[in-house]
């Protein structure tokens, strides 16, 4: 057999095992956004709090977050496609739970399980392509492939979650899991080569100090709506949170073997990179949540209707990701950034000019921009990232490329979500004073629920048009709200790496770190002629 085309059955072997790992990232990606669209279904079964809600839809990302820093250097030790297959079927198993819930508690567990599982499976997913392509041309094709399949995931996931809960119920959004998590289990056990990294022990220590730090954060941004921003739990679990992460801080700085070493921080390409990476999940993943309920709660749409006006966003984040590949190319990793930043930047302003009358068309025009936008700086960032990462700490730097993610996305709904419950509480309470809505049933509907899907139809005509009307104004005030803060957050993003990045960083990066597999391991399929050199 000649060199050529053995080096394209190695090519198509690698490939072959791309998708595979992206079969699972897609999983991950809709089960972070599907029950969004399915929350009123859900409500009317369960009948669930707002809190129960934010949890029910942060509770995966929250868990995702907080451990896939643990997760990741996990995947180094044990084996990158042994954690990939053991993220599934955690997934799986918590999916089973969660179809057969009956209480709102139950829904949160399956969902923190499923966090958990896709906690492994994610950073197994990103260091694999890390492992297969070490030369950086290509690589920068696979991470564009992934960054376009995860994107593509968590943005289609109203669109599919709503044709289920259309044609089924919630409940079928924990059910699709299965078949596709035990199909993409059995190929990756055919396809997907094992490798393994750095064999040092795990910080325990770190790695609960960092978890707990996260979820005290998080549960005090999604419970300040209740209990009060200035409420002693809040400000007790903000101030927990510092001090949690302030120790994991030191303990890195002290201990022989650290779960993030801080050397891989002092490379401004790895904070600068994952901090982008983080303010745009923010700002996309919040918008989302909140869109996808103005779909249904201000515009009327059903679950499947709604879910289908989002794919202009997950369109325009696909178009972006391959439009990064040339522009990192020519200019470096920094150009595609700011500029995707900028463009996100320019859509949520755009959306904070919405108003009880825009129609459809007016989310189009923020969905397609933003969506550009965030695959252009989404691609370039995670090749940043991982381009600054040692091969045989793939799996670390997959997890603080993931982790910012998480955390952002997380933080993203629950800070969001809080404002507008701040902002639809205060001025549904302004606007129902001057009507003849009894104060006992305005006070029980602006603490029901956020969207006007939540008013009773059993209520008289009248009183109901009245609450209707004050609930889709107020609604819209918080939509736009958000956007300002949504676009605030991106334009400080592009700030930071216009001046905190090289200007090559594409450049820079692909010919700084060695790739070279770990000894004791093979190169990765369809590499031997690159794989004996630095790249």
């Amino acid at each position: 057999m000649s060199r050529t085309t053995t080096r394209q059955s190695g090519d198509h072997r690698r490939w072959a095992a791309t998708l595979t790992v992206c079969l699972g990232l897609f999983l991950l990606g809709i089960d972070m956004t599907m029950l969004n669209v399915a929350i009123p279904d859900l409500q009317a079964d369960l009948h669930p709090s707002m809190a129960h809600i934010q949890w029910i839809v942060d509770g995966y990302a929250l868990v995702l977050g907080g451990t896939v820093l643990t997760a990741g250097a996990l995947t180094d030790r044990i084996g990158r496609r042994r954690a990939f297959v053991i993220g599934l079927a955690l997934c799986a198993g918590a999916s089973l739970l969660g179809a057969l819930a009956r209480t709102p508690e139950q829904v949160i567990a399956a969902r923190g399980g499923m966090g958990a599982g896709a906690a492994l499976l994610m950073p197994a997913t990103l260091s694999t392509i890390h492992y297969l392509f070490p030369e950086p041309q290509t690589r920068r094709r696979a991470i564009a492939v992934w960054t376009a399949v995860l994107g593509a995931g968590g943005l289609t996931g109203p669109v599919i979650g709503g044709w289920l809960v259309e044609h089924f119920s919630w409940r079928a959004g924990f059910w699709i899991n299965l078949p596709v998590a035990a199909l993409t289990v059995v190929l990756a056990v055919l396809v997907v080569p094992e490798s393994r990294g750095s064999g040092e022990p795990l910080d325990v220590p770190g790695a609960l100090t960092s978890a707990a730090g996260l979820l005290s954060l998080v549960w005090a941004f999604i419970e300040a709506p209740t209990r009060g921003w200035t409420g002693t739990p809040v400000l007790a679990a903000f101030g927990a949170s510092g001090l949690l992460l302030a120790a994991f801080t030191v303990r890195q700085a002290m201990a022989r073997h650290p779960m993030l070493p801080l050397s891989l921080l002092r490379r401004p390409s790895v904070p600068v990179g994952a901090a982008v990476l983080a303010l745009m999940s923010f700002s996309l993943f919040g918008a989302l949540f909140l869109t996808t309920l103005y779909l249904q709660g201000v515009l009327g749409y059903t679950p499947w209707q709604a879910g289908l006006r989002t794919l202009a966003l997950p369109a325009g984040l696909v178009i972006g990701a391959v439009g990064a590949l040339p522009l990192a190319a020519r200019w470096g990793n920094r150009f595609p950034i700011v500029a995707g930043l900028i463009s996100a930047t320019a859509a949520f302003a755009f959306l904070a000019t919405t108003t009880t009358h825009s129609a459809y068309g007016h989310l189009v025009v923020f969905q397609t921009v933003a969506g550009v936008g965030a695959g252009l700086s989404a691609a370039a960032a995670t090749e940043t990232v991982m381009g600054a990462t040692p091969g045989d700490r793939s799996g670390l730097g997959s997890a603080v490329n993931d982790a910012t993610r998480q955390i952002g996305s997380a933080l993203g709904v629950a800070v969001q979500g809080s404002l507008l419950v701040t902002i639809h509480r205060h001025h549904m309470t302004d606007h129902l004073a001057g009507t003849d809505v009894p104060a006992p049933l305005a006070q029980a509907v602006i603490h029901q629920g956020l969207t006007p899907i939540a008013i009773s139809p059993a209520l008289p005509d009248s009183l109901r048009e009245q609450l209707l009307a004050a609930a889709r104004e107020s609604f819209v005030v918080g939509l736009t709200g958000t956007a300002l803060l949504a676009g605030a957050v991106t334009l400080l993003a592009a700030v930071a790496a216009t001046f905190l990045l090289p200007s090559q960083t594409g450049q820079a990066l692909s010919t700084a770190v060695p790739h070279a597999p770990p000894r004791g391991q093979t190169a990765a399929p369809g590499a031997v002629s690159v794989s004996s050199r630095s790249t």
